[in-house]
């Protein structure tokens, strides 16, 4: 299997080349460079294994939520591709995404929560809670975005992890829900390669849709988001 993976949904700007069970990622901290960033990022990756476009049988990408600018600049490259080649696409969460590096980073044991928190601006946060099952987050309940006070943890879990730059916030988060946290790391951020191994698991289970249906996810209501032009 091929598949190309995109993540620009966060100030990291990222791409990463899955070809069998091989992962090969470009990453950069960029908050204003995506668009400036990514078609080389691709380019670099499919040159470094010979292949070209024609070659890949799937696209990924982190579909959100998180930035909305850059969420439309990685749906914009990924339907433009899906639509020249007609290859399926898997949208994965930024949030999986992170829990899913977390995870991987920390050697988490099966039943491990993880908290996952980014910055939503406007007073407020995008939050899930994920548990870890067989090395992979599985989401509890579901993506929310609310104001930090009013995060919760879902019930049932006895270890949890806060990860995610929406973090540097806890101080506005309730009392209960920091005291439960073993490590909080407000680093993370999603990366390409995490997205890519995602979207590997779930296209081998048959998942994936057409270009016109992979669109970003922001989770505010008020927020819509129109394909290309012409498609």
């Amino acid at each position: 299997m091929k598949l190309l993976a995109l993540d620009t949904s966060s100030e990291g700007c990222s791409a990463a080349l899955l070809v069998d069970d091989s992962v090969a990622e470009r990453f950069e901290l960029a908050p204003r460079g995506h668009t400036r960033l990514l078609m080389p990022m691709i380019r670099e990756l499919l040159a470094e294994q010979n292949l070209v476009p024609a070659d890949l049988d799937a696209l990924a990408f982190a579909c959100g939520p998180g930035s909305f600018t850059g969420l439309r600049i990685a749906t914009g490259v990924i339907q433009g591709l899906a639509y020249g080649l007609d290859i399926p696409v898997i949208p994965v969460s930024s949030l999986a995404a992170v829990a899913e590096d977390a995870i991987a980073q920390q050697n988490l044991a099966d039943g491990d929560g993880l908290a996952v928190a980014f910055d939503a601006r406007m007073g407020e946060v995008y939050w899930a809670n994920y548990v870890c099952r067989g090395g992979q987050p599985e989401l509890m309940g579901g993506e929310q975005v609310c104001t930090p006070g009013s995060v919760t943890l879902a019930p049932g879990v006895s270890r949890w992890f806060g990860v995610g730059q929406g973090w540097s916030l806890r101080e506005g988060f309730p009392k209960g829900v920091t005291g439960a946290m073993e490590t909080i790391d407000d680093t993370l951020v999603p990366r390409a390669s995490r997205v890519a191994g995602i979207a590997a698991r779930a296209f081998r289970a048959g998942a994936g849709v057409a270009a016109e249906q992979a669109q970003p996810v922001y989770i505010r209501d008020e927020v819509a988001w129109k394909k290309l032009p012409g498609r």
